[in-house]
């Protein structure tokens, strides 16, 4: 069994409190994804983000296939991480850690996914030319939003 990490960082220049706002709350998560995702929640997100929490997406990730995506807050602390682990969805394994954390002039962000691609040895042929270009290309879409949206740390 391969499991496969995604580790990225960015830094903004907003306060700790501004960025736990955003990033946790699923509302923003649109925002933050390629419109030709077609990225969706289909579920009721009125409540702030707390453990035990279903999310659930409609979601267009390749070749025009929508697929349905559920996911539950596993762990939250408040102005410090998060973490959200798919249920039902495209992977056979999708556990992501947000953090966050106070840095001179604004915020660090860092993400680290661990996942497993399906489908077992094809799953992995496919993984470097298919999936793991596909991720790269949604957190670098990510990071270019958000500096739209907050601005370039300096």
């Amino acid at each position: 069994m391969k499991i496969y990490t995604l580790h990225k960082k960015q830094n903004l220049p907003i306060s700790l409190e501004k960025a736990w706002e955003f990033l946790s709350s699923p509302k923003n998560l649109k925002t933050i994804t390629p419109d030709y995702m077609s990225f969706d929640i289909i579920s009721d997100i009125d409540k702030p983000m707390y453990p035990g929490q279903i999310i659930q997406y409609i979601v267009t990730p390749i070749l025009g296939i929508k697929t349905k995506w559920v996911t539950e807050i596993t762990h939250v602390k408040e102005l410090e991480y998060f973490v959200d682990e798919q249920r039902f969805g495209p992977y056979a394994l999708w556990h992501h850690k947000h953090f966050i954390k106070k840095i001179d002039g604004g915020v660090e962000m860092e993400d680290i996914i661990d996942y497993k691609i399906p489908m077992g040895i094809l799953g992995q042929i496919v993984h470097p030319f298919l999936v793991k270009p596909k991720l790269e290309e949604i957190f670098a879409y990510r990071q270019k939003k958000l500096h739209e949206l907050f601005g370039e740390y300096k």
